[in-house]
């Protein structure tokens, strides 16, 4: 299975009061990350059979929006299992309720998000390091227990490959 790690993209600031944190959208600078992200992954042609995210109101719009971007036309599935306080057992019994899909988009939050890649990349009984920006996305390939890190691609990175690709894009003018 190839599982597309993400994190949600940039919300503002941690709210005090739970409930309203929980509905906490995306600020302008997280919409935008969206958009590069997805056009990015669009690019690469990723096209998960399944994108699943938390039900925290700024990870199911970070889902939306890549899933607009890269053309998926399925159903947003929402689990609980993706939540930040989520433990590593609960993301494992996701994994084997979505088991049947070949490429399973999932979106969460930190810390928990980091924590299931950087575990599922780990040789070891410890964790990877891994510097997990919001808006970012991981591709990683699994085989049985473990995983392989194929790539990460953060909201930086997209926007300049982006303005790479639009320079490269402009006509020569001639210097006189």
């Amino acid at each position: 299975m190839i599982i597309y790690f993400v994190r949600h993209a940039s919300a503002g600031e941690h709210l005090t009061n739970p409930k309203k944190d929980e509905k906490r959208p995306l600020d302008s600078d997280g919409i935008e990350q969206c958009g590069f992200v997805g056009r990015a992954l669009a690019a690469l042609n990723v096209q998960p059979e399944l994108i699943v995210s938390s039900p925290l109101k700024r990870a199911t719009q970070t889902a939306s929006l890549i899933a607009n971007e890269i053309g998926y036309e399925g159903e947003l599935e929402l689990e609980p299992a993706l939540r930040p306080e989520a433990s590593f057992a609960d993301f494992r019994r996701l994994l084997d309720k979505y088991a049947k899909q070949e490429a399973v988009m999932v979106v969460g939050h930190n810390p928990s998000i980091t924590d299931f890649l950087s575990r599922m990349i780990s040789q070891s009984a410890g964790e990877a390091l891994i510097d997990f920006k919001k808006g970012a996305v991981a591709r990683a390939e699994t085989a049985r227990r473990s995983a392989t890190l194929n790539w990460l691609l953060t909201p930086k990175m997209a926007r300049a490959i982006q303005a790479a690709a639009a320079e490269k894009s402009q006509p020569k003018t001639s210097r006189k």
